[in-house]
């Protein structure tokens, strides 16, 4: 062997790297590709953590902080519905009982509830500390008078408008704090409908808070409600919230409604705009406002969603114009004025409800005639036999809110009839059926006098003035006509609120028309009446008394400290429409109710009555003292063409033992 051979022996390092490059070579891929890998996993780590970080802050806190290493633990869990106060404003009880309605359906979900009367609140001190409770507010709340809270929410309706523009408390004051309104009220009322409901819904956002669920907006009137009566307004409103409140209690939120931009979704928002109603839907939370700042390339979006809006505006209206000519056409698409809740209330006070419309009530003088004891004043000033008298109403609907009503405000109110009209034969007869079958009940009770009870099934006479406004009816010239016919007479009252109804009827036995004040402003506070024109139809009405070709009436109710020292004033109302005869009465106290602030401190004393006739026939020319009926705290002023009729009518009830003493004050 070649000894030159030796210097390559495979001992040389050098020689063996590159005998071995190949596996050298191989390392080092093997290597890179090694590296490679774990920049690689390197990377997608940190872009699953950055990725986790932006979803988390999509995720709700109280999930996030729900999860603890891959699993749930519950000692962590946050509870976002602590529990529900209901705040209510009444005057009738009807905000009252739908608060206590409310709190029995969250009660039904497991949460604590509270049921508060806004007088007794005070927000000053408490409100506040609903920010941070996770309570949900609920606030059920009537509108009064002239659009002004009940009694009871005054101080708190007060307070919350001087804090929502008062710069101390700023719009973040309430920020945290749910709530929810439901307003009670009238649409008869238009300027004045659920203002209260509407301005606490208001006043509320403004300091800040949030909605959870849009207004409810309860309706008395019948026809106008949306679901055919306050109760099934409050029903529809309670279910969309007690649905809401199961949506908090599981943290859910409003979906997104896929107009908004990406990654800027606030899906979260639980609060609208305050002028919402209930009748809003989740839709429009995607309008943008046109008083923010927009992009130029946004605005053909605006203009379409304007020219939409606009063209959706059109069609309700031209649709409710149709709606509303097709009521006008069919009555009997129309909806009954008695509803199942006024038809619970007025059969407990001892109605006998006849059709849809319709009334009849048995008087406590009609049951004391029957025993052969006295009637009422109409026996003693006109003779009227009071257990023959069948007091009744065609309309249970009235114009008016009278503070001195004795049936509470139990019946509708409304300015025009627009309800399902029965006809005149069927509420006659029916009228008749009713009233004899409560004369049937008296058959045999110890007391009542047999001939006198023979007497009462035979109605003689109709006393249009049970409660309501009868003239409004529709057909109540063919009804006074069948009474007529019945040989029965009529005495008919109205509220003097429609003077083109009073020139187009026909005459009727007797005309009342009710003067219950002499000036605007303490008519419109005593009758409290719908129309705004109510003082001129009201004088209207007076003047069209005056060109009736038959005996008319003036009926004054006195109510101490409201209307008693406006004698001139009422005088010249005596001098406009001329009546016949002028009826002052002391108003009844009728118990305490909530619709109503008499007390028995307003009932003036007979002789108070009496000192009041005496000054008013001092002004009053040709008229003269006729009658007087201490029991009833009224007495009865005649004009001197009427003389002799009352002088007759006096000598034939002086005859009569059984009849209360008669003091004839001629």
């Amino acid at each position: 062997m070649d000894p030159s051979l030796d210097t390559w022996d495979f001992s040389s390092p050098l020689i063996s790297l590159w005998i071995n490059r190949f596996y050298i070579y191989l390392g080092f891929a093997f290597g890179i590709s090694l590296w490679i890998c774990f920049q690689i996993v390197i990377r997608k780590q940190l872009f699953i953590f950055k990725d986790k970080n932006s979803k988390d802050k999509s995720v709700p806190k109280a999930t996030r902080d729900l999860m603890t290493n891959g699993y749930i633990s519950l000692q962590k869990k946050d509870i976002l519905v602590s529990g529900v106060k209901i705040f209510y404003g009444s005057q009738t009880g009807t905000a009252k009982g739908f608060a206590a309605s409310l709190a029995e359906a969250v009660t039904s979900l497991g949460l604590p509830v509270a049921v508060i009367n806004l007088q007794e609140y005070d927000p000053d001190d408490h409100l506040v500390e609903e920010v941070t409770s996770k309570n949900v507010c609920a606030f059920v709340v009537a509108t009064y008078t002239d659009g002004r809270p009940t009694e009871s929410a005054e101080w708190f309706c007060k307070w919350l408008e001087e804090a929502s523009s008062d710069f101390r408390f700023g719009k973040t004051y309430l920020k945290g704090m749910r709530y929810a309104v439901f307003g009670l009220g009238n649409s008869a009322y238009a300027n004045h409908f659920n203002k209260v409901g509407k301005n606490v819904d208001k006043w509320l956002w403004m300091l800040g808070a949030h909605r959870v669920v849009a207004r409810g907006e309860g309706d008395c009137d019948v026809v106008k409600s949306k679901h055919g009566s306050i109760e099934a307004d409050f029903r529809v409103w309670k279910t969309k919230f007690i649905s809401r409140l199961q949506a908090l209690r599981k943290g859910e939120r409003k979906p997104c409604g896929g107009n908004c931009k990406k990654g800027q979704c606030e899906s979260s928002a639980e609060e609208e705009p305050f002028e919402s109603t209930s009748e809003e839907e989740s839709g429009t939370e995607d309008q943008q406002n046109l008083n923010s700042v927009v992009d130029v390339e946004d605005l053909g979006k605006i203009m379409n969603c304007v020219k939409k809006e606009k063209r959706e505006k059109e069609h309700q209206e031209e649709k409710s114009t149709l709606v509303r000519n097709a009521v006008k056409g069919e009555a009997s698409e129309r909806r009954a004025m008695i509803t199942p809740a006024l038809r619970e209330a007025l059969t407990k006070q001892g109605y006998q409800l006849i059709g849809s419309h319709s009334g009849v009530k048995l008087c406590r003088w009609t049951k004391s005639m029957l025993r052969g004891r006295g009637g009422c004043y109409k026996h003693t000033f006109y003779g009227i036999e009071s257990h023959r008298c069948m007091e009744t109403t065609p309309s249970l609907a009235c114009a008016n809110k009278c503070v001195f009503c004795w049936r509470h405000h139990t019946n509708p109110v409304g300015t025009e009839w627009r309800w399902k009209m029965d006809q005149p034969e069927m509420i006659l007869k029916e009228a008749i059926e009713n009233h004899q079958s409560m004369i049937k009940q008296f058959k045999g009770v110890p007391g009542v006098r047999e001939d006198r009870f023979e007497e009462g099934m035979m109605v003689k006479h109709c006393a249009l003035s049970l409660v309501g406004e009868p003239i409004m009816y529709p057909e109540i010239n063919r009804f006074l006509k069948l009474l007529h016919e019945c040989k029965i007479s009529s005495f008919l009252v109205t509220n003097a609120q429609f003077p083109v109804e009073i020139r187009n009827l026909k005459p009727v036995t007797q005309l009342y028309v009710s003067v219950d004040a002499s000036t605007k402003d303490s008519l419109k506070k005593i009758d409290r009446p719908l129309f705004k024109d109510f003082w001129q139809r009201f004088l209207n009405s007076l003047k069209a008394l005056a060109a009736k070709q038959q005996r008319t009436v003036y009926r004054l109710t006195l109510v101490k400290a409201w209307n008693v020292d406006e004698l001139q004033a009422y005088a010249e109302l005596v001098t406009l429409g001329n009546p016949d005869f002028i009826e002052v009465k002391g108003v009844t106290y009728c118990g305490e109710s909530s619709a109503s602030s008499l007390t028995m401190a307003n009932v003036p004393w007979h002789e108070e009555v009496v000192h009041f006739v005496r000054e008013l026939v001092a002004l009053i020319p040709n008229y003269e003292i006729a009658c007087e009926h201490e029991h009833s705290n009224c007495l009865l002023i005649a004009h001197t063409r009427e003389k002799p009729q009352a002088e007759r009518i006096q000598a034939e009830l002086e005859f009569n033992p059984r009849c209360f003493k008669i003091q004839s004050l001629l």
